[in-house]
């Protein structure tokens, strides 16, 4: 015991300094949200206007389109659309064809196609924008391609990309994130009354014992005196 004892007190030297820095930093990160770090509350909120393109059919005033992404899918030029409501389709965008929205068959090709043992599935399911699974987290309709080796791939329905990959690490990692930053539910808050309470007895503490480290330690009485 004695000697793990003074194993203790030379990594207290050792390591006393960096977690002090880790969490004096890690308190000043939680002080404010993220949003006002970044500065989005100091942005005034701006009427939406229609992407207009002159001599555009895609981009006609009619569309009411907010934006306009175009990538490469299957050898052609597609142009993924998405209005002023939030709505999605893709076209072609030589002919400005409208393509279908992809099925499970083409999600699956898809998958196996660019995702190194996306040949071997599991199961392939649909989620709505309203319901998507927690390891995806975003509002959009989207094909969730399991794989065998516990990888969730989804596929936009709508846009024909895939959207995320949600390893079995990833999961871990999140769950991990979330317990770190003490939000379970969203794993998003990084700013919040319990975190900065624990964050600065954490701080405390540990200068605390990086003070304590100073103290001399009596010698103890020889037991044959």
């Amino acid at each position: 015991m004695r000697t793990l004892a003074k194993w203790h007190i030379w990594l207290g030297w050792l390591v006393g300094v960096p977690i002090a820095m880790w969490l004096a930093t890690g308190l000043f990160m939680t002080l404010r949200p993220i949003e006002e770090v970044r500065g989005e509350t100091l942005r005034r909120p701006v009427e939406p206007a229609p992407l207009v393109l002159p001599g555009s059919t895609l981009a006609s005033p009619e569309a009411g389109l907010k934006e306009m992404r175009v990538v490469m899918q299957q050898g052609r030029a597609v142009a993924i659309l998405t209005t002023l409501t939030g709505e999605i389709r893709r076209v072609d965008f030589a002919t400005g064809t409208a393509l279908k929205p992809l099925d499970a068959v083409a999600a699956r090709a898809l998958v196996a196609q660019r995702i190194e043992g996306g040949a071997k599935v599991e199961r392939v399911t649909l989620f709505p924008a309203d319901k998507a699974p927690f390891d995806f987290r975003r509002p959009l309709v989207a094909w969730q391609v399991a794989l065998a080796d516990g990888t969730n791939v989804y596929v936009g329905r709508d846009t024909g990309e895939i959207e995320a990959v949600r390893t079995r690490w990833w999961r871990a990692f999140d769950f991990a994130w979330g317990l770190h930053i003490m939000d379970l539910s969203e794993r998003e808050d990084t700013s919040h009354p319990v975190l900065i309470l624990f964050a600065a007895l954490s701080l405390t503490g540990a200068l605390i014992g990086c003070v304590l480290m100073f103290r001399r330690r009596k010698a103890r009485p020889s037991v044959n005196s």
